[in-house]
């Protein structure tokens, strides 16, 4: 499980410790960066699939991304003495991701690749990539150590008088050892950790207009994972049926929609989900059911998989969602809770304050202040402590 989520120099994200439990709910007003705490996740579980570079690209590069105020907030601009104003850089331009977990932490730092080497002189390169055991970061808990294009198995890990085993001396600054290098004998630990990242399952928000997929059958194979879109919704739920938590499938429908039952067509080998109510003569096919109806069977699939993830992370999965279902979408959220560690980005008090009933959920409100967003509540000593590898 992960401890503690740390993020500097992303967006409004200048300097952001966060602790995680087993359930994370996070909070806020618009613009305080709960999507940019979405997206940082995001990003950190790019690095273990080689897509890091890119994603930031896509974002508008690194320029885009980075924090956009002073590179340090004086106590008397806080206390508005004195006006925000930019000083010379003491640092190097740079974008930091990490996490703390058992067993092992992560982290990656982004800055610009040297001047005149690349024909992309905005495109993010990777400067620093460390995994370590342990919650904190320290130089003798290092594991596998990544400085610019050199990799290798730090000192002291194979005995306390070795030399450094040298991995590679010649990794692009746009690959990540996470997903570039495998050497089982020499850097296990870095099998696992990309094993457990690339696990990590991130849902956003489900098409379910008149032209979605979803409302099409499709064609049915073993489908134990849904996939973002929610394309395979009647492969996916065929598969709880049949090798997952059926109970727990009929219950949360029951839940939801009292009297009513879901089904899957499976004729000409083409899956199609339907949902029988209470009173109708015959089930109501995916093209006929609501928006709101739809995206409920979308979530339920996701979160009654046979394979739950280490992480799961939703962003605010109350959209389109009647009011009315919001406390069975709760009470969904907590059981897939028991088995995967969540984090659940919301705007909808009805969710908050039915998730806030389950003892094991760990609210984190986001506000902003100078543009920087922070952790309502967080303190010198509350906050975890956590330090960054140096360049």
């Amino acid at each position: 499980m992960i401890h503690t989520l740390a993020v500097s120099g992303y967006r409004s994200l200048r300097n952001l410790v966060l602790p995680l439990g087993q359930l994370n709910l996070v909070t806020g007003a618009n613009g305080t960066g709960k999507s940019s705490l979405y997206r940082a996740l995001r990003l950190l579980g790019d690095a273990a699939l080689n897509t890091v570079v890119a994603s930031l690209a896509r974002e508008g590069g690194l320029p885009s991304t980075l924090w956009a105020g002073p590179e340090k907030i004086a106590r008397s601009v806080r206390l508005g003495q004195h006006a925000v104003e930019g000083t010379p850089r003491q640092k190097p331009v740079s974008l930091r991701l990490g996490f703390a977990g058992d067993p092992f932490s992560y982290c990656i730092d982004l800055g610009y690749p040297p001047p005149g080497q690349t024909a992309f002189p905005l495109d993010p390169a990777i400067k620093r990539e460390c995994i370590w055991h342990g919650g904190i970061y320290r130089r003798a808990s290092v594991l596998v150590d990544r400085n610019n294009r050199l990799v290798q198995v730090a000192p002291g890990k194979k005995g306390k008088h070795e030399e450094p085993v040298i991995l590679t001396k010649e990794l692009s600054s746009t690959d990540s050892m996470l997903a570039t290098i495998a050497d089982p004998q020499r850097a296990p630990e870095m099998l696992v950790v990309r094993e457990s990242i690339r696990g990590w399952r991130f849902y956003e928000g489900f098409r379910t207009d008149a032209a979605s997929p979803v409302r099409i059958p499709q064609v049915g194979t073993f489908t134990p994972v849904l996939n973002n879109g929610g394309t395979d919704l009647p492969a996916a739920l065929a598969t709880i049926r049949m090798f997952g938590d059926r109970e727990a499938l009929e219950r949360t429908i029951e839940d939801a929609f009292p009297g009513s039952r879901v089904e899957v067509d499976s004729r000409a080998a083409r899956f199609e989900v339907q949902l029988r109510q209470h009173g109708l003569l015959r089930a109501l096919s995916a093209s006929e059911l609501s928006d709101g109806t739809l995206r409920y069977l979308l979530w339920t699939a996701a979160l009654l998989t046979p394979r739950p993830p280490e992480l799961m992370v939703l962003n605010e999965p109350e959209t389109s969602l009647h009011p009315d279902l919001l406390p069975a979408l709760a009470r969904l959220i907590m059981h897939a809770s028991e088995n995967t560690q969540l984090v659940v980005v919301s705007h909808s008090q009805l969710l908050i304050k039915a998730l806030e009933e389950n003892r094991m959920c760990s609210r984190l409100h986001l506000e902003k202040a100078f543009g920087e967003t922070l952790l309502e509540g967080a303190t010198l000593f509350n906050t975890p402590k956590w330090e960054w590898p140096v360049r």
